[in-house]
């Protein structure tokens, strides 16, 4: 079978599996047909998603903005939970401005933000 190549094929894979997911549970049989079929399309569709519809990498401020909304912090409260200057946390809300090493630590162990990400190793 060929990959999906367009926009038709895809939303008709995708009307087909949400019909398999239906039929299909935990209790069904790897080789059942419908197991297969969904096994199979899934594929397709992971494949076409990954070329068509890529995500991309979480930045720092993409993850400081979600954290913020996460536990419900206001920029001031961040700044102090972070022990900086509400004008240094909106730099780096805006990407104006990257933590400093101590800032960076605070990040990591307060909000539980990966390192890797603070870095920009990511």
């Amino acid at each position: 079978m060929k990959l999906i190549s367009n926009k038709t094929e895809y939303e008709a894979i995708m009307s087909r599996i949400d019909e398999l997911v239906e039929i299909v549970d935990d209790n069904t049989l790897q080789t059942d047909k419908d197991y297969i079929e969904l096994d199979f399309l899934t594929d397709l569709v992971v494949a076409y998603e990954k070329e068509y519809f890529p995500i991309g990498k979480p930045t720092l401020t993409d993850i400081l903005k979600s954290r913020m909304s996460e536990m419900n912090l206001t920029q001031r409260t961040l700044a102090e939970i972070l022990e900086i200057s509400p004008p240094r946390v909106s730099e780096y809300l805006t990407g104006k401005s990257e933590p400093t090493l101590q800032v960076a630590r605070k990040m990591h162990k307060k909000l539980n933000i990966d390192a890797d990400i603070i870095l920009g190793t990511v």
